[in-house]
Formats: structure tokens, sequence, C-alpha cells
């Protein structure tokens, strides 16, 4: 049996090209699902490959839907293997029933993998650089460092409680006891 596996990242995305490219493909069953291609429990997934029998074929419409991770990728293609099952890509034109097919499957992952640590990378060199620069990323503070200055005084001074500072300052408990 032809089985098809399609996944987004989020709820948003839509799975529809991906369907639609399996279905030409000739895949006779569809497995979705909107989750990160980074996590460990794919409920989807997980019922194909229970479901996956001697001479089947998984196909996806590109191999990073299958994972995200080298790791992960090869753990799963070789659970297809070991079931006495193949993978098939379509966008890579990859078919791991065929040794040349492993071969190539193994070094397209490879890059992916490589790819992914170069933007891990790349992201923490620019917030590195922006950092000095004086750019510090992330939400602004609830209070400036004179609205801290008047919480400490007004607490230190007035008595004033946390809770009557908070709504005073329109902010969270919390904001007025780390200020």
């Amino acid at each position: 049996m032809i089985l098809g596996y399609a996944r987004v990242s989020t709820e948003d995305q839509s799975l529809d090209a991906q369907v639609e490219a399996l279905k030409a493909a000739g895949v006779e069953r569809i497995y979705g699902e909107k989750i990160s291609g980074s996590k460990m429990v794919r409920p989807e997934l997980d019922r194909l490959l229970d479901q996956l029998r001697p001479g089947d074929v998984i196909v996806v419409a590109k191999y990073d839907r299958l994972s995200r991770s080298l790791q992960d990728l090869l753990m799963i293609v070789d659970t297809i293997r070991s079931k006495g099952a193949g993978f098939r890509s379509l966008a890579e034109d990859i078919d791991t029933t065929t040794p040349s097919g492993r071969l190539v499957f193994h070094v397209f992952a490879s890059i992916a993998q490589f790819e992914r640590e170069r933007i891990a990378e790349r992201t923490k060199e620019g917030l590195a650089a922006a950092r000095r620069r004086g750019r510090v990323g992330g939400r602004p503070p609830a209070l400036s460092k004179e609205r801290r200055a008047e919480v400490q005084r007004m607490r230190d001074h007035e008595g004033r409680s946390v809770a009557e500072l908070a709504r005073l300052f329109q902010v969270s408990p919390n904001t007025i006891r780390r200020a």
C-alpha cells in the first residue's frame, strides 16, 4: 500500500498543497497533522508507523515534513525499513527502496541538518551583535527605570502594598515584586 504523510508546523498553515501532491503520486491513504517537526510525539505519524506492513511505501512531499532533525529522520526511516517498507520523498526524488536512493537520502538529510545548525548559529551571532550595539531583544520592561524607583520609594517609605501599587501603575503584582 502507498501511504502518505503530510505535516505543517502550525494550525494557521494548510496541508492542501502536500495532500494534492501526495494524491497525484498515487497515495492511497494520507495521514496529516499540524504539529512541529521537532516534536517527538506526533500522533498521526505514530499511527502511520504502527499500521505499516511489509511492502508498503511511505510518501512525503518533502523529506523535512517527516522530521526536522537528522537523528529523528534517520530513526524514522530505519523504523520504516525494519518493517519491510520503503520511503519516498517527492520533491527530492528520494526512494529508499534502492541502494542509490538510500545514499541520496543520507546526503540530503545531512545537508538539511547542517543548514538548520547554520541558521541557529547565524541567529545567535545576530543577537550577540545587536546586544553589542545596545539593542536588547524581547518585550520592553513594563516599568521604566524611573517608575521602578518610584515603586520602590512608595513601597519602602509609604508602606503601600503590592496589590495597591499594581493597581496604581496598572501592572501585575509580579511586576511590582520584581521592581
